[in-house]
């Protein structure tokens, strides 16, 4: 099956679409990002299927130095990728390494970037989640933040009969992307949450992608505050 190819997102930036998995018996659309480094080389962030023409493109763009984890669940196609480009670092959120002990990791990410992207990107650890900790990221020369699972939204016609129903009571089927009602009722640290809100809201982005949903491409910043009204009360 071919899937999209990659396309410029911004400046030093790039996405594409990959298969979509099943996740507990429900569809999801996936999509990574390729940032260029400006030390040179390419991080891969949340890298979905790899087909042998989205080989080629990357391999056009330059060589793979990292790949990024972004949560415990994002885990599915990195085997292939490590095999694909050893000389790839892997660096991966909190709690990838117990729920994937059989994928090689090379360093943790945490609240400070890897000398590797320090140029490129900041980083926040959300933890205090019962489901995943996830790392959300900011590419400055796009102002684009990433999120992977914290923020999410389908088409409303993309469940049908019982999961239309509970997608819709999880938030996940809405007029704008929002934070999945698993999501909020999983922190189980409120306030750490919100002081990782409080540095990611510093961000000025202008946009927002995240890997179930369709981008935002305007005003970033006032719709992530929008998402997370909840979690400030």
């Amino acid at each position: 099956m071919k899937f999209p190819s990659l396309q410029p997102f911004g400046p030093g930036i790039w996405i594409s679409g990959g298969p979509i998995v099943s996740v507990a018996g429900f569809a999801y659309p996936t999509r990574m990002a390729v940032i260029a480094l400006s030390g040179g080389g390419l991080l891969v962030w949340s890298p979905v299927a790899l087909t042998p023409d989205l080989r080629v493109e990357i391999e056009a763009l330059g060589e793979v130095r990292g790949l990024i984890a972004p949560n415990s669940l994002h885990h599915l196609y990195l085997a292939e990728w490590r095999e694909a480009f050893p000389s790839a670092r892997l660096h991966a959120a909190p709690g990838f390494r117990a729920r994937c002990p059989d994928i090689a990791v090379d360093a943790d990410l945490g609240e400070t970037p890897a000398t590797d992207w320090a140029a490129d990107l900041d980083q926040v650890v959300v933890g205090g989640n019962a489901i995943t900790t996830e790392v959300v990221f900011f590419h400055r020369a796009s102002r684009t933040a990433l999120f992977t699972d914290l923020i999410q939204q389908f088409d409303a016609g993309w469940f049908t009969g019982w999961r239309a129903i509970i997608a819709r009571l999880d938030r996940l089927v809405g007029t704008e992307a929002a934070v999945p009602r698993k999501f909020r009722l999983a922190f189980t640290d409120p306030r750490a949450a919100r002081a990782a809100l409080r540095r990611i809201m510093a961000w000025p982005a202008e946009r927002v992608l995240m890997a179930h949903g369709a981008p935002v491409m305007a005003e970033g910043a006032v719709f992530i505050r929008r998402a997370f009204g909840w979690l400030k009360a």
